[in-house]
């Protein structure tokens, strides 16, 4: 994942009046794709459209013109912007459509592992993550591509014979990028957005192997839900369901088995 240019300008705007279900989103996205403008636009629960543009400082102002003149059906009676930090996007994408849902779940196995799922056409495509997710995008980690599972499983706890399962974490999320899905996954770069009890905000899976267990990296993105230095793993070990870390939820199974 490239690193934005020094001379990036980023800008965060916020668009009131009559500017949500007359395709504002759609408007903007191509507008900010034929500048070459890069970030994302999402409807707010308050009928605002909200924007983040970076890129260079001329098409980063011509995008805010369109904003604020509007696509022909919207009416639009105020536009608040502000300097921010740039973040790195690749490209301009829509955010705020939900995919479905995604979940974590921390496993004991005979190798101790996260698994990354998320519901794409029905089944949970998943991903095992020796070291878990990281909100630090410093951090690349290994996720390596195992078999679908069924939605069902998504709420499992409890202890097999192969280790104890947790639900780490769950939620929703939003896919994004360029390319749709599942066709940006057969093509080797995902990005989404993710809305859980821990893990929140933008992702990519960049695949590096293929194979029949392709191995992917998966990368937390540079915006507001970033924790640089941080390591949620440690600092999270809790299930959002029982509350209870794994090797808790472990013992107590094997007292019982006892």
């Amino acid at each position: 994942m490239a690193d934005a240019p020094r001379t990036a300008k980023a800008v965060r705007a916020v668009v009131h009046g009559a500017v949500q279900g007359i395709g504002f989103r759609d408007a903007t996205l191509r507008c900010a794709r034929e500048l070459g403008v890069s970030g994302w636009v999402k409807n707010r629960d308050d009928r605002t459209v909200q924007v983040h543009a970076e890129g260079a400082g001329p098409a980063v102002e011509k995008l805010l013109a369109f904003l604020r003149a509007g696509p022909p059906l919207a009416r639009v009676e105020q536009i608040e912007t502000e300097a921010t930090a740039v973040e790195g996007h690749e490209q301009f994408a829509i955010r705020g459509v939900s995919a479905g849902v995604f979940v974590v779940q921390e496993h004991a196995a005979t190798a101790h592992h996260f698994d990354l799922r998320l519901e794409v056409e029905g089944v949970m495509r998943s991903w095992a993550i020796p070291k878990g997710p990281s909100l630090d995008p410093a951090v690349k980690r290994l996720a390596v591509e195992v078999g679908d599972h069924s939605i069902s499983h998504n709420t499992f706890e409890g202890t097999l014979d192969h280790g104890a399962v947790i639900v780490w974490d769950r939620g929703t999320y939003e896919q994004g990028g360029r390319v749709a899905w599942p066709e940006a996954l057969t093509r080797g770069h995902a990005v989404f957005v993710l809305r859980g009890e821990k893990l929140r905000g933008g992702f990519a899976l960049q695949r590096t192997h293929k194979g029949a267990k392709p191995q992917w990296l998966l990368i937390k993105r540079r915006d507001d839900d970033a924790q640089p230095g941080s390591d949620i793993v440690l600092e999270r070990p809790e299930s959002v369901i029982s509350g209870l870390p794994l090797d808790e939820l472990e013992r107590r199974g094997n007292q019982g088995a006892g």
